[in-house]
C-alpha cells in the first residue's frame, strides 16, 4: 500500500509539473481589480507580433538626456554594497554578474527612459529564462524577460507591469538580438498626510510598438501579492534587477520630465 501511495503521489507531482510548464502561473493568488489573479495561470497571453529587425547600432540619445550607460563605465550606478559590479562586455554592453541588483546614484521621478536589452541563449523556461527587470523609484517594475517562444504567466512576460498588467502584445525578439524599451513613467503623488493623491502611470513602447499606454499602477509591483501604496519621496533610483541570468544592457539614458506647462501671462486689455 505504501508503495502504491508513493507511486500515486509521484504521478500527481509529475502531472502538476507538466501542467505548470504548459500553463505557467498560479491559481491560488489574490484577485486583482480586473478579475484575474496575480500571475493567473488562466489569463490569456498577449498575441505575438513580429516587430521586424532591430537596428544594428544603438539609437542616439537626445541632447538633453542624462546618459546612464554608454558602454564605457558604470559610474552612474551603484550596487548593494558600493560600486556596481556588473561586467563590461563587448559591443558597449554590461552583463548581469550575479552580484545583486544595481541602481542609479541619482534619483528620478517623472521621466522618459530608454534602454536596450538582450537575452542570453535559451536556458530554462518561464520565469527562469532570461529574467531581469527595470524599476522606477526602486519599486515599480517593468518586466524584462526572454518571452520569445517562452510561455509564462501574462503579467510576468516582457514589458508587463509585473503582477498587474500584461502588455497588449508580445513583440520580444529572439535571444541574441537587442530589444528596445522606451518608457514614460509618471510618479505617484501623495497628500501631506501620506494619502494617495494620484497613482503612478506607465507607458511602454517595446521595439517600436506601444504595449502599455498610460496605465495606472495599483501600487508597487510584487510577487504573488496585491500591491498597496505607501507614501514615498517624489523621486527615487532606477534599478536593474539581477535575477541570476546573464542578461545584457546597453545604451541607457533618461530625460527627467516637467509635466506642468507654464501658465499664460496676464495680458493687459
Amino acid at each position: 500500500m505504501h508503495k502504491l501511495n508513493t507511486a500515486a503521489a509521484a504521478l500527481v507531482i509529475a502531472a502538476t509539473l507538466c501542467s505548470q510548464e504548459k500553463n505557467p502561473g498560479y491559481t491560488d493568488t489574490p484577485i486583482l481589480p480586473d478579475g484575474f489573479r496575480v500571475h493567473d495561470a488562466n489569463r490569456p497571453r498577449p498575441p505575438v507580433v513580429d516587430p521586424g529587425p532591430g537596428a544594428e547600432t544603438p539609437a542616439r540619445a537626445p541632447k538633453d538626456a542624462i546618459i546612464l550607460f554608454d558602454g564605457s563605465d558604470l559610474k552612474a550606478w551603484r550596487g548593494r554594497k558600493g560600486d556596481a559590479a556588473w561586467k563590461l562586455v563587448e559591443g558597449g554592453a554590461m552583463e548581469v554578474a550575479r552580484t545583486g541588483d544595481i541602481q542609479t546614484r541619482e534619483d528620478f521621478g517623472d521621466c522618459q527612459l530608454h534602454l536596450e536589452w538582450m537575452a542570453p541563449p535559451p536556458k530554462g523556461h518561464s520565469q527562469g529564462r532570461g529574467n531581469s527587470g527595470v524599476f522606477f523609484c526602486g519599486r515599480y517594475e517593468v518586466q524584462v524577460l526572454d518571452s520569445f517562444e517562452n510561455p509564462t504567466y501574462a503579467d510576468g512576460q516582457a514589458a508587463a507591469i509585473y503582477g498587474q498588467k500584461p502588455p497588449l502584445v508580445n513583440v520580444t525578439r529572439p535571444p541574441g538580438q537587442w530589444n528596445v524599451y522606451d518608457i514614460v513613467f509618471v510618479a505617484p503623488r501623495f497628500t501631506d498626510d501620506g494619502a494617495l493623491k494620484s497613482p503612478a502611470k506607465l507607458t511602454v513602447v517595446h521595439n517600436g510598438v506601444v504595449v502599455q499606454l498610460d496605465e495606472e499602477l495599483l501600487g508597487p509591483t510584487s510577487h504573488k501579492s496585491l500591491p498597496k501604496y505607501r507614501a514615498h519621496p517624489p523621486r527615487g533610483p532606477i534599478k536593474l534587477q539581477d535575477h541570476g541570468n546573464p542578461m545584457r544592457f546597453r545604451n541607457i539614458w533618461v530625460r527627467p520630465l516637467r509635466l506642468e506647462r507654464p501658465a499664460a501671462s496676464t495680458r493687459s486689455k
